[in-house]
Parts: structure tokens; sequence; C-alpha cells
């Protein structure tokens, strides 16, 4: 099938935008890659304290043997990252059998958005996506590496992993994950515990238990959220081994893709005759078959952020209108919740990524001419991994979907355009995520009800408050006002209001979940209102129209743009829980629609 037209017409607008930084980017790792592997350029005493404590391994090191860096996002507080404890040990077994070495590089801070969903903490999330760029920044500065192993999983990490790996894009990156854990209480009978307790109609008790049961062991949370939209995107860009995304923790086949992980990564080092750098990886094309991945799978709106910084970082300049464009040419192949019932277990045992790229490059919606840590294609994607006589074998998979519920072809989709709405008009620009919106849901046109805190919305519900159709604004949630926070902790109460039969949308230049689901929620609104955007400017009373089939973001009130954009003491937002230490990522921080990065 020839390429389709959008998907062409969207990758030469990216390549034509991008040819100054990305070839500026390309000479700089060539500069890099022609000093040749680093140990050379290593003084012995440089040496010595880089390979003091490695035992039998310092004959390999000292030697020509290709050396593997490992960069890890071990906790055993997130349950997605405690599976990195065995990882490292896994690697250097493998790395030795191989003739090679490997050593722990370093490791980077992984915070969990769903212990910090509501809490001052949030409001160092976005943040914490640059800070484990820099960390891993560091590990990887020794210059000992011939290759890195990144293990990482959740919202930020994968993130800030990946512009980490295009900085040093002259050595291979191969991305390792641990898996989701098996299937618990089914997510949307856990959603529907949430909004009885915000109803007021189950106690805490019961809230408690209904969150112990869906989150109850090692892995990543099961809906499909920023975490496991992540570990897709590593598949769609060929920087994970084909098919090892949704492979469950602690399990043989799961240990065995751990182990050819680091094989592969030997393999194309410099030092033999595959190599393949990250920079080859991480070029237009790659990020074009990721946004593909993104809207076909109804993937999270964090992404829109992440794939935004992670492209600069490779001199790769995406904006919001690519993703607009991609959006409307792809269909929605995928019903995982929140915008379905299945969890991505069942997701992968209906056929998954496999089947979803297969039917994809089918249609002409993915680039298949990109460089992949695999060696070939993205045609080898559409193979899955088997475990037979200890070793991993790869397959071709089912070729069709096991259970159209879950997943369906491009040709017979759930709906004829992806997962994403980009939103515009005197509001500014914004996104919403509709794969999981009733179409009757999706044009809200009510009075405002402004806020400037989450914490003031719970309020005002509790107070009785919330009596009609409503479009809940609230403002200085953006990058440079407090890191900007998710506020998922608002998605119960909405729900609620929702369900009682009132037209319910939220407009905040915040963000939220990745697990956002069915109220309408136009997020990431540009410019910000600490910068004085329009949403400093409009008030309670206000008429404020969403339409996610239009497209627009208007407030309708005559003269309510005229009016001085309010201002807020912010202090409040800035002190606290480690926030004093980030004043610095809040100054300089990019808009939204650039990345919100403060490091790029």
């Amino acid at each position: 099938m020839p390429l389709d037209a959008t998907v062409a017409s969207v990758t030469d607008a990216i390549v034509k935008r991008s040819k100054e930084a990305r070839a500026a980017y390309l000479a700089r790792m060539a500069r890099q890659r022609d000093e040749g592997p680093r140990r050379a350029h290593l003084t012995c005493g440089n040496q010595a304290h880089a390979y003091a404590a490695m035992e039998g391994d310092k004959p390999a090191l000292l030697g020509e043997a290709g050396n593997i860096g490992i960069v890890t996002a071990y906790n055993d507080m997130l349950s997605a990252h405690q599976p990195f404890e065995r990882f490292p040990a896994l690697i250097k077994e493998a790395a030795r059998a191989a003739g090679g070495t490997a050593q722990v590089a370093g490791g980077v801070p992984a915070m969990c958005d769903g212990v910090t969903q509501g809490q001052s903490g949030m409001e160092l999330s976005l943040f914490s996506r640059d800070v484990i760029a820099l960390a891993a920044g560091v590990a990887l500065s020794h210059n000992t590496f011939d290759a890195a192993i990144h293990l990482g999983v959740c919202d930020k990490i994968v993130p800030g992993l990946v512009i980490a790996a295009a900085t040093y894009g002259h050595i291979p990156s191969v991305f390792l994950p641990a898996g989701p854990m098996p299937s618990g209480l089914p997510n949307d009978e856990k959603a529907k515990v949430r909004q009885q307790f915000a109803a007021g109609e189950v106690g805490r008790e019961k809230l408690m238990e209904a969150e112990m049961a869906s989150y109850h062991g090692p892995g990543t949370c099961t809906f499909y959220g920023t975490a496991n939209t992540n570990q897709m995107l590593m598949e769609f860009m060929g920087l994970h081994l084909p098919g090892a995304s949704f492979v469950n923790p602690n399990t043989p086949l799961r240990d065995a893709l751990t182990l050819e992980g680091a094989k592969r990564a030997l393999a194309i080092t410099a030092l033999g005759n595959e190599y393949t750098p990250a920079c080859d990886v991480l070029d237009e094309k790659a990020f074009v078959n990721g946004i593909v991945g993104l809207m076909a799978t109804g993937g999270s709106t964090n992404l829109l952020i992440h794939l935004l910084a992670m492209a600069r970082a490779a001199g790769v300049i995406l904006d919001w209108e690519d993703f607009a464009r991609l959006s409307d040419a792809t269909p929605l192949m995928a019903r995982v919740y929140p915008n379905g019932l299945a969890d991505v277990n069942h997701f992968h045992a209906a056929g998954g990524l496999g089947y979803m790229i297969g039917d994809l490059l089918e249609a002409g919606l993915l680039h298949d001419d990109t460089r992949t840590v695999a060696g070939d294609g993205l045609a080898r994607y559409a193979q899955e991994p088997k475990l037979k006589d200890g070793a991993v074998v790869w397959e071709d998979g089912a070729g069709e979907s096991l259970n159209e519920k879950i997943l369906r072809p491009a040709a017979n989709p759930f709906q004829p355009t992806g997962g994403m709405s980009r939103l515009s008009g005197n509001l500014g620009t914004g996104v919403m995520k509709v794969s999981a919106v009733k179409p009757e849901h999706q044009i809200i046109e009510a009075k405002a009800r402004v806020f400037h805190d989450q914490a003031e919305v719970k309020a005002a519900y509790r107070a009785g408050e919330l009596t009609e159709d409503v479009v809940v604004v609230v403002r200085f949630q953006g990058p440079k006002a407090n890191g900007m926070p998710e506020l998922h902790s608002l998605s119960p109460i909405l729900a609620v209001l929702q369900d009682k039969g009132l037209k319910v949308a939220l407009v905040t230049d915040g963000r939220m979940s990745g697990a956002s689901g069915k109220v309408p929620s136009a997020i990431h609104v540009c410019p910000e209102a600490v910068v004085g955007g329009p949403l400093a400017r409009i008030a309670t009373g206000d008429i404020v129209r969403v339409d996610a089939v239009a497209g627009t973001l208007d407030v309708l009130t005559e003269g309510a743009l005229e009016r001085p954009p309010v201002s807020i003491n912010l202090d409040h937002y800035h002190e606290g829980n480690g926030r004093e230490m980030f004043a610095a990522f809040r100054a300089n921080a990019g808009s939204a629609e650039t990345g919100a990065c403060a490091i790029l």
C-alpha cells in the first residue's frame, strides 16, 4: 500500500520545518561518533576509577569488548518500576555471555502521579521529566559506554530518558520495559466506586478496598494511561524489541526479553557491523509513526507535550497541527480503558501492538523504512515474541484481531479519526482527548465557573454550588505558574455532575491524567493565564463554548476579552514539599505548545 497522502504531507512538513535544527543535531552527533569508542580517550587513572569495583569484568573492560551503561529508574514505591530491581543482574549475565560487559551507570528519580494526584507533589511531576533527562545525562557523562540500556516505564520517566538518549544519540539506546501487572478489579468498577465516594454513597473503606484490588501487584497499572502509552510509543518508534511492551513482569518471557535486549544492545554498537545509534532511530519518520500510534490507540494527552520535547532533543520540530492532521487521517482501532472496558492485558491478548502495526502498515499509515534497534524496518514489529527452548524467537502474529470489541482493523475502526482533537479560538489553543467522550458530550456551551485551584472546585462541589450546566475553568495551572499539574482528581466529581444530566466541561491551562475519560476537557490551553493569556480575562458567568467537533474554544460573552488580565499571588504554589527547588524550572519553562520544557 502506498503511503497515505496526509502522513506523507505531514512528514514532509516536519522535515522542512526541522531542516536547520536536524542538520545541526546530526552534525553534533557525527562529531561525537567520529571520536570513536569513548573509553579509548580515557586516561589510565580515569579507567581505573571506572573499573575498580568490577571484579572479574576488568579484563573485558580493558580490552575491546562492548560495555553497556544501564540507566535505571528502579524504586520499589512504583509498582511499574519495582521489577527493575532484577534487571541489572540479568543484563550483566547476558552481556558476559555475549563477550561484553554492563555497568549500572546511574539512577534517575521516578515519581508516581497516582500517588501525587491532588497533592502538592504533583506540581513537581512535569519537571521531573527534565530532572530525569539531566540525571541520565550525568550517568552517561563518564564516557565509558558503547551503548545504553534505559529502564523506565511511567509517565515522565520514558520521555526524560528519551531526551537523554537523543542527547547521547551517537551511541545506541535500547529501552527495556517491565510490563503491566496482571488484571485485577476492572477499571470501570474502580471508577464507579470513585464516583460513588465522590457522591457520598460509599465510605473511604469501600474506596480503599477498590483501589487496592485494582492496583495489586508489580507492573504497570493496567489502564491505558500515560505509562502504557509510553510503551506503545517505544515500540512504534523502534526503541523496544518487537512485542516487548505488554509482557507481564517476572515471567520467563519477560526475563528472556531482558536478556535479548542486552545482547541486542551489544550487537548494535560502533564496535560491530550493525551500528545503530539512537540519532538514526529518532528521526522525523519515527516521530510520525509515534503520533500515528498515539491516535490509533486513543492514548494519553500527556504525550502531546512529551513528544514535542523528545523531538526537539533530536532536532525535530513538531507542532500541534501535525497531531491534528494525523488524528484526522488515523482511525481509532482500540478500545482500552478509559475509552473502553478492556485493559492492556486484554488488548495484548487480542493481538495488541503487533497486529495494530501490521495493519497500519498495510493501510499505508506508517513509515516502514525506519531504523530500529531490532535491525530491520518497522514491519519486524508486526511479529510477536515466543519462548522456545529457553530462547526468544519472533513469529508472525495472528494477522487478525481476536476480539473486535477491543481491537479492530483500520478498515473497520471504532471511529474514522484518531482519539484527540486540537481546539483553537479566542481563548487560545488547547487539546482534548475525545476517544472516551461520547459524541453528545463533545459540544458544550454553558456559563463559566472560574477557579484558581482544584481544591476550590472540590469545595464548591461539596457546598452544593454546582447545580447547573457549567464549564469549569481552572486557570493559573500552566508550567510557569505552578509546574502544570494534572487535575485528574477532579474527574470523579465532574463525572457525577455529568451523570446527573448536566452539561459539563473542563477548561484549563493545566493537564489531565493520561487516564482522563468521559468528561470533555480542553487542556494545555496556551497562552497560559500567568503570562496574560485569554483565560486570565474571563469571569464567572461568561458563556464559553467547547466544541471538539469543530475544534473551537471560545468565550462568547461580548467584551469578555477586553478586561484586563487577572493576576494572583502564586507564592503558596512555590513553597513546601520541595517546590522551592524548582523555581528555575518554572521561570525557564516553555509553553505547552513547545513541550513545556525548561532545559531545551
